[in-house]
């Protein structure tokens, strides 16, 4: 990937093999292209997550998130595991 100079990555972005990014990127968001788009959303433990009303669940650790004028946050962290 080719990150711009002046590109700012949020925290838990992905960004995708050739892609290239200029301008922000929101935290969580998958970034694939030339210039890179935001195709989707990803949890901070490395699953994409699939939104439904909004919200999504990840399926591996539980974190919960919901998206509201294109920004996902966290609302309910990672679950414990015993």
């Amino acid at each position: 990937a080719t990150i711009i100079c002046g590109a700012t990555l949020g925290e838990y972005s992905f960004i995708g093999a050739g892609a290239v990014v200029r301008g922000e990127v929101p935290a969580y968001a998958l970034m694939v292209g030339v210039p890179a788009r935001r195709v989707g959303w990803m949890c901070q433990c490395g699953v994409r997550l699939s939104l439904a009303g909004g919200e999504a669940t990840c399926t591996a650790c539980g974190a919960r998130y919901r998206e509201s004028e294109g920004i996902l946050r966290q609302i309910d962290p990672p679950v414990a595991r015993v």
